[in-house]
């Protein structure tokens, strides 16, 4: 009975190429660039509905030419639709304004929130800062933009309920974003 080959052993580095290594890394994870994501503002909807068409257009066109490989009709029809995707989202971008928002680093968030306590019922109903100071004054330290506390403030009282909710939301969801993966061995 003949035993199973063992696998190759890789040798251990060094001590010093192990510190050079996690030198190497750590350099890597300092220069991370903080997430980012962005609010779309367009007020015409008719150029909002063209690109939403044009867009499953080219997806049900794209679609149809995946499925039937060399059919080079389909293939002319999914560029086509993908032209005209593009030409749409031109036009929506020429008509937008965008608002850019970053992650803030934990320690300055944690001290955002701590500066706008929840009062005393909604610390009650469970909120950990106060839903009336803190979405203007994170809208505004998460904003690329420059935007102040008054501006946010201004647009946060000011637009629609729905718009004021995904201001909000933009300024939010970015300090929520995850970027790292646990893995299981």
């Amino acid at each position: 009975m003949s035993r199973p080959a063992q696998a190759a052993k890789h040798p251990s580095p060094s001590a010093a190429e192990a510190e050079g290594a996690w030198s190497a890394k750590m350099n890597r994870l300092r220069r991370r660039a903080l997430p980012q994501n962005w609010l779309r503002v367009c007020d015409d909807a008719e150029l909002r509905q063209r690109y939403d068409e044009a867009e499953e257009a080219a997806r049900r066109s794209r679609f149809v030419a995946e499925a039937n490989p060399g059919d080079e009709l389909a293939e002319r029809q999914a560029a086509e639709a993908d032209t005209a995707r593009d030409q749409a989202l031109h036009a929506l971008d020429a008509a937008s304004e965008f608002l850019f928002f970053r992650a803030l680093p934990r320690p300055v968030l944690e001290e955002l929130i701590g500066q706008h306590p929840p009062t005393e019922q909604q610390a009650e109903e469970g909120a950990i800062f106060n839903a009336d100071t803190f979405p203007a004054a994170l809208v505004a330290a998460a904003s690329v933009d420059g935007m102040s506390r008054a501006e946010a403030e201004e647009l946060l009282n000011g637009w629609s309920t729905p718009d004021a909710n995904d201001l909000w939301d933009a300024a939010w969801q970015i300090q929520q974003e995850s970027r790292v993966e646990l893995g299981k061995g």
